[in-house]
Parts: C-alpha cells; structure tokens; sequence
C-alpha cells in the first residue's frame, strides 16, 4: 500500500468547500489539515456522515459538524423541517458528496458505500486504514468542522 498524495487529498477538501458554496453560496474556509497524531481520530461534531471506500482504496472519510452548524446550513437551504432525520440527512447529503466527487477523481473503479450517519459527539473513531488519518478542519460562518480521511491506497499487483 502507498500513500495518498496532496494532490488527491485536495480532492477531498475542494469537494467540502464548493459544497457549501453551491448551496449556501458561502465558501467554507480551510483552518488547518495536519496529521493525527493518535490511531483514533475526535469527532468535532454533533452529527457525522461516513463513507467507506474499497477498489483503488480501503478506509474511510467522514465530515462531522456541530448541530448548530447543521442547522444554519438547512435554514440557508429553506428547510424547514429541523428534525434530527434532516440534520442526519444533511451530513450524509455532504459525505456523499466528497465520495462522488472522490470517484469522479480515481475513477469508477472506486467502490464506495451508502452514508452511515451517527448522532452524538464522537470521542473517538478507530483509525481503519491508517495510524495517522488526515484531519482538515473547517470554518464555516463562525461555526467548525471537521473532514477526516483515513484512506491508504491498494496497490494492484
């Protein structure tokens, strides 16, 4: 197995930010991207959407985010329904969206699952592909966020 380049990983990151962009029509910011330096990997948010992938990669890459947050993005999209289903709904929609635009990037051959969505702070997620995940936090309005990617790429033989 190698390595993910900067490059790929920036595919992760501009997948996040015009997101947001396209539907609120306000650019969530990089605040930082570093390495984790633990094999598990806090949770900043109150809801998480994550996608595993297999094929050209195995590991996982998850978005989470505070409630508050959650809840200005469905109001800056007219949502009225606050229900807990619409804020899970919601970062599975923006997992979702990394993933597809993660396989537009490495190509069809890139398995990747339905959204798993989880409600509550997360103390820890196990590192599944490496022992340092990537951690790309993000500021959107005044609310954080964090994109983890935990992704090592499956050399063919």
């Amino acid at each position: 197995m190698s390595d993910i380049s900067e490059n790929e990983l920036k595919v992760f990151v501009d997948a996040v930010t015009r997101y947001f962009s396209h539907i609120t029509r306000e650019q969530a910011a990089v605040k930082s991207a570093y390495l984790s330096d633990q094999e598990v990997t806090p949770g900043c948010g109150d809801y998480t959407g994550l996608i595993t992938f297999s094929g050209g990669f195995r590991g996982c890459v998850y978005f989470s985010a505070p409630a508050q947050l959650v809840r200005s993005l469905l109001h800056d999209m007219e949502e009225r329904d606050l229900s807990e289903y619409n804020f899970l709904d919601a970062v599975g929609e923006i997992a979702n969206t990394i993933a597809g635009n993660a396989r537009r990037h490495f190509g069809e051959n890139l398995e990747i699952s339905t959204p798993v969505t989880i409600v509550g702070l997360l103390d820890r997620i196990q590192a599944n592909a490496r022992a340092r995940p990537f951690v790309i936090l993000l500021s959107w309005k005044r609310y954080q966020a964090s994109v983890v990617v935990d992704l090592q790429r499956v050399e063919v033989e």
